[in-house]
C-alpha cells in the first residue's frame, strides 16, 4: 500500500495522492477532526492532543503539538474549506496544507494532499518542497488505513 507523489509542474506546490476505499464523507470527516491528525501524520512530528473543535470549518483555528529538536505548539487557521471536496489551513509561515477529496464512487475516494508554498517566504520553503512530498505519502497511507478499517 503507497501514495504516489504529484509533480504539479509548480516548485513550491507539491503533493501525494491515494484512492482509499471508503466514502468521501468518511474519510474528510477524519481529516476534518484536528485531533485525528497525530494518526495521520507521516513525519511523527505531530504530537498528542490539537487544542481547537472537533470539527474543522471554513475560519476555524486549532493549534498542533509539534515536535522538531524542542516541542513547540503551531497555530493553524483553515482558510479552504468545501464539505467533502477541500479543506486548507494555513500556518504562521503562511504555507497552505491542502487535501483535495474526490469521489470515484459510493465507496471510493481519492485524495490528494498538497504542501503549497507559493504564499509563503520561499527561505522557510526550501527544505519543505524536499521533504514535504513523502511525507505527505505516508500521511496519505496512514488516513487510507484509518479509513478502511471496518
Amino acid at each position: 500500500m503507497r501514495a504516489d507523489i504529484v509533480d504539479s509542474g509548480i516548485k513550491w506546490l507539491v503533493g501525494a495522492r491515494i484512492v482509499i476505499d471508503a466514502p468521501v464523507s468518511k474519510v474528510f470527516a477524519i481529516v476534518a477532526n484536528p485531533k485525528m491528525h497525530s494518526a495521520i501524520d507521516g513525519t511523527a512530528m505531530v504530537r498528542g492532543e490539537m487544542v481547537g473543535p472537533e470539527k474543522l470549518e471554513l475560519g476555524s483555528i486549532f493549534w498542533m503539538r509539534m515536535h522538531w529538536i524542542v516541542p513547540y505548539v503551531m497555530k493553524n487557521k483553515v482558510v479552504e474549506f468545501e464539505q467533502d471536496k477541500l479543506i486548507g489551513w494555513m500556518p504562521l509561515a503562511r504555507n497552505i496544507w491542502r487535501y483535495e477529496f474526490k469521489a470515484l464512487d459510493g465507496n471510493r475516494t481519492e485524495v490528494t494532499e498538497w504542501m503549497d508554498g507559493r504564499t509563503a517566504p520561499k527561505l522557510l520553503m526550501k527544505r519543505e518542497v524536499i521533504w514535504s512530498p513523502k511525507a505527505m505519502a505516508k500521511s496519505l497511507v496512514n488516513l487510507k488505513k484509518l479509513a478502511e478499517e471496518k
